[in-house]
């Protein structure tokens, strides 16, 4: 018999939306959290022609209220409520929107706009040494790296103090 050597597989680091959702669960934070994800799937789930011209605005005890630039598309979109409602929750793998109210307002442009690189700064020496002490308290290494690089990246968006 031969033993092959076989190593542990290593994980993936966890998107950091799922570290947040398993920190936060059954805290109110936990609803909003999954409430935000409605902004994210929007433009998705019903569309880019509908996406252009009713974006969401706010959501509030299962209703969710839509910004639609125009008279036609409020009277368009007021027949289209149940799709709309059954489309966003299957995007959302749950029954979150129970309701939708449409309002007259301003729609931001679904046209991707090209993003430019955030600045970044050079980060001093007791930074670096702050910032690794702040990751020391994390005890799995993998996580405690994934911490270290966000504090990192965070300290080098800000303007120095």
């Amino acid at each position: 018999m031969t033993t092959s050597s076989k190593r542990p597989k290593m994980k993936r680091p966890a998107p950091v939306t799922d570290l947040l959702t398993a920190l936060l669960r059954g805290t109110p934070a936990e609803v909003r959290l999954k409430e935000g994800r409605i902004w994210e799937v929007w433009d998705e789930a019903v569309g880019t022609k509908i996406a252009t011209h009713a974006q969401p605005a706010a959501f509030r005890e299962g209703t969710l209220t839509l910004h639609v630039d125009s008279a036609p598309w409020l009277q368009q979109l007021n027949y289209l409520k149940k799709e709309l409602i059954i489309k966003v929750n299957e995007a959302l793998d749950e029954e979150l929107i129970k309701e939708i109210q449409l309002k007259g307002g301003k729609v931001r442009s679904t046209t991707a706009k090209p993003q430019q690189a955030p600045k970044r700064r050079k980060l001093s020496e007791e930074e670096r040494v702050w910032i690794k002490a702040q990751a020391e308290t994390v005890t799995d290494p993998e996580l405690r790296a994934v911490f270290e690089n966000l504090i990192r990246k965070d300290r080098e968006h800000q303007k120095k103090d």
